[in-house]
């Protein structure tokens, strides 16, 4: 269950306040990346040797866009950083559902308060000038 529909208790404030929280902590990401690292190793012959050697691991980052696979080789002394992006990435994506679930739960909360104020308003009608008049 998520963070927001979980307390349905909240008022607009606290909900609003939570919304700008996962704002600012999505705006701290100063860089990410989608995709997934994956190892290849190669077999490669050598003179005089009947079986071929793996060499390797060769890390590659591989990402689905524009309706096709896109990989690029990333170099050891990158791997780190590149993991850190794509972890980042992971996390905008749950900042961002949560973004989203805050988002309707706000809504809601606008819409029952303005409801119960309207309820409040909401006296019954007098009968207009024309209605009190008999005819004739």
């Amino acid at each position: 269950m998520s963070k927001a529909m979980s307390t349905p208790t909240k008022t607009v404030a606290e909900l609003d306040q939570q919304r700008h929280s996962v704002l600012e902590e999505m705006l701290e990401i100063r860089s990410a990346c989608r995709g997934k690292i994956s190892e290849q190793f190669l077999k490669v012959r050598h003179k005089g040797k009947k079986d071929p050697v793996l060499r390797g691991p060769y890390y590659v980052l591989t990402w689905w866009e524009d309706g096709r696979t896109r990989s690029r080789r990333v170099k050891k002394d990158e791997l780190g950083q590149v993991r850190e992006e794509l972890a980042n990435y992971e996390h905008l994506k749950a900042l961002s559902r949560e973004f989203e679930e805050l988002t309707q739960a706000l809504g809601e909360a606008e819409n029952a308060v303005a409801a119960t104020g309207e309820a409040v308003k909401k006296k019954p009608k007098s009968r207009s000038n024309k209605a009190k008049k008999s005819p004739g």
